[in-house]
């Protein structure tokens, strides 16, 4: 399976934020962005996800046996927010999302509460989302990547509000997820302790619009 990215550019407002953007993630592949703030990296991801139109380009997952399709369905995206109502219960959260995603071909999610437990906060998925601290909503949040299976797991600065261990733990999850064949691209400012990741340096209106690094 391959994710592809051809050409890609968008704009913020009147300007171009980036062009020609192109990559091409395999199996068990990763590609960390970084730069600046303001560079593009949270547009790109929103690109790649299908959340944005591009002005230009295209993105492709292709898998074997079948032709390509849209990328956004083989995606899961984590973005600033965690996209959980705080009235409802964790496991009433991760059960409207493993219900609304499904599983993508290939994979098959586990339980809300097998899910808590990955993320270190078994036992407490009974309380209301809005009860947590910062940092446990934001593992309950990662944990919303386990219920359902997605081949390509699109972080936005995923680590925010972690302290040492849960960073620690999210590390190994996202490890589980390259070694089983997925694909990640996270935007981060500060290392996720993994290692064979591609980076891409975005630099956003200042012209190039991003530089392949070791």
């Amino acid at each position: 399976m391959r994710l592809t990215a051809e050409g890609l550019a968008a704009r913020r407002g009147e300007d171009l934020l980036f062009s020609d953007i192109s990559f091409d993630l395999g199996a068990g592949e990763g590609l960390i962005l970084t730069g600046r703030n303001g560079s593009g990296k949270s547009t790109l991801l929103r690109v790649i996800a299908g959340l944005l139109r591009a002005e230009r380009g295209a993105v492709t997952w292709h898998s074997s046996g079948d032709g390509p399709i849209r990328a956004g369905e083989a995606c899961h995206y984590l973005g600033h927010r965690n996209a959980m109502k705080a009235e409802l219960s964790v496991e009433e959260n991760l059960g409207f999302w493993k219900s609304f995603f499904g599983d993508f071909k290939g994979g098959t999610g586990i339980s809300a509460a097998e899910a808590a437990d990955r993320v270190g906060l078994g036992g407490i998925t009974h309380l209301p989302f809005g009860y947590l601290s910062a940092g446990q909503q934001r593992r309950m949040a990662f944990a919303k990547l386990l219920v359902s299976y997605r081949p390509v797991w699109i972080l936005d600065e995923p680590t925010a509000a972690l302290d040492a261990r849960a960073e620690a733990t999210f590390a190994d999850l996202i490890r589980e997820h390259l070694g089983r064949g997925g694909i990640l691209l996270a935007a981060t400012h500060q290392p996720l302790g993994l290692e064979g990741m591609r980076e891409l340096r975005m630099t956003g209106f200042a012209g190039v619009a991003g530089e392949f690094g070791a």
